[in-house]
């Protein structure tokens, strides 16, 4: 055997072909590991984003409520007072005066 295929035959090649293999996959599952990364980032803001719409929603019902809670509040005072003024207690003895001159009291 020439000398130059001994020194050829000495250089191991196959482990650079299977480093270089290795280096390749590792970079393939660097990218798709990348490519999730960001769908995941992606997937995180999206998240974030219907959250404070939800918690906006949240607080507009919540104002609403208020609101609600306002307008019972007046109506039941509204309704008692159109109770007692139209419906006087049965031990009443006198009828309660009319608010407006055509009204009178309420005869069953």
């Amino acid at each position: 055997m020439p000398r130059w295929r001994r020194c050829l035959s000495t250089l191991n090649w196959r482990p650079v072909r299977g480093i270089e293999l290795e280096i390749e996959q590792s970079r393939q599952r660097s990218k798709r590991i990348e490519q999730q990364t960001r769908l995941i980032e992606n997937e995180i803001l999206l998240v974030r984003s219907d959250s404070e719409q939800i918690e906006s929603e949240i607080e507009q019902i919540e104002k609403e409520i208020e609101q609600l809670r306002s307008e019972n509040a007046r109506e039941r005072a509204l309704s008692a007072l159109i109770k007692q003024h139209c419906f006087p207690p049965e031990c009443s003895s006198t009828p309660p005066q009319p608010t407006e001159p055509d009204c009178g009291p309420f005869l069953p």
